[in-house]
């Protein structure tokens, strides 16, 4: 692929320099868009939630180009790929866009009908259902086996979890204020809530689906990431820039990492598949910090983009991707030596990314 010459110029010092500074590759945003309706072959894709656009872009990760837009329903934000890699699940909300400094006041009512977890099948691109996720669903983990969906509840401060073949809510937990992320340890035996409100973490025991742990962690925690052995997490601190290391089998604060850089807001997570780096996105830092999970010391960071929020890593762990929210785009960088290769066109507001298989 192109992308991977142009790599290798960056790693053998054949780009052009400014200051000493690589420069990235010129924005290659404007192409052709080849439009098709199926998914499950000739991969694998990105799928990028367009919170503002109310799509979904599809991106073949081969030619780094866009094949399609999908349609999951309003204001998409979390967004994965079910286990057995048929169906596309996104959290769709009618909560009107806030966030901090905002007035809640000032907003219009949310619209109930719009709240939901979307089905998509990628076969044929199509919706195929809207299970019902609770309030204001924004984020979102699914089992192993693909039969329950975890769902964190913004406005309710609760967690639902779907019975995916009922097709309906089978329990509504109480967590913390605010929750935003969710994930499943490795191990598959408890899950991770950050509360955005509280600034803790809500540990569901997996077996008995109660809450068997709060951990405290910095203000406005968001990502989360384990190792794959499970024994660590890490949790992203959007406020104080930081992000909190937990010892994942006891559930225990280990060290709180400062993430530098000016504006810094440690956002999204992505752990690389060999557990070795965790990549995160600084939001308004326009930043992606590089943690070595040995140490547990941030062993480099560099410009992405606008905002990045979303964050995912190739099944090789050769390149990584961020969603840049304000400009539109999507930027592919080569892990190897963290620099940004292209730049891809996205929708309105890029808030999340999955990858296919």
């Amino acid at each position: 692929m192109w992308r991977r010459a142009i790599a290798a110029m960056v790693a053998t010092g054949l780009v052009a320099c400014t200051g000493g500074k690589r420069e990235a590759p010129a924005d290659t945003s404007a192409q052709e868009h080849t439009v098709q309706t199926s998914y499950t072959t000739g991969g694998p894709y990105l799928f990028v939630s367009n919170e503002d656009g109310n799509d979904v872009t599809v991106i073949n990760a081969k030619t780094d180009s866009v094949v399609g837009t999908l349609d999951p329903g309003q204001r998409p934000r979390g967004i994965r790929v079910s286990p057995d890699g048929k169906k596309l699940i996104v959290a769709v909300s009618g909560s009107p866009k806030g966030g901090p400094g905002v007035d809640e006041k000032t907003l219009p009512p949310a619209d109930r009908t719009k709240d939901g977890i979307a089905v998509i099948d990628l076969a044929t691109g199509k919706k195929e259902a809207n299970l019902p996720g609770g309030l204001d669903p924004e984020a979102f983990a699914i089992s192993s086996d693909g039969k329950t969906i975890y769902v964190s509840n913004e406005d309710g401060g609760t967690l639902t979890l779907i019975d995916v073949d009922a097709r309906k809510i089978a329990e509504t937990v109480k967590i913390g204020s605010e929750p935003e992320g969710v994930q499943i340890r490795p191990d598959d035996k408890e899950l991770y809530v950050t509360n955005e409100g509280s600034g803790t973490v809500s540990v569901l025991d997996l077996k008995s689906n109660k809450i068997v742990a709060t951990i405290p962690t910095g203000k406005r925690p968001r990502g989360i990431a384990f190792t794959p052995d499970s024994k660590k997490a890490y949790i992203t601190n959007e406020v104080g820039g930081t992000v909190t290391v937990i010892d994942a089998q006891k559930n225990k604060v280990l060290k709180n990492i400062k993430i530098p850089g000016d504006g810094a807001k440690p956002m999204g997570t992505a752990m690389s598949p060999d557990g070795t780096r965790l990549y995160i996105t600084t939001g308004r830092g326009g930043t992606t910090a590089v943690i070595d999970t040995k140490a547990d010391t941030v062993v480099t960071t560099f410009p992405v983009g606008k905002r990045p929020w979303g964050i995912a890593v190739s099944a090789d762990g050769k390149w990584i991707y961020t969603a840049n929210g304000p400009s539109n785009d999507i930027s592919v960088i080569d892990a190897g030596t963290n620099q940004v290769v292209k730049h891809i066109a996205g929708g309105k507001s890029p808030w999340g990314i999955a990858i296919s298989k």
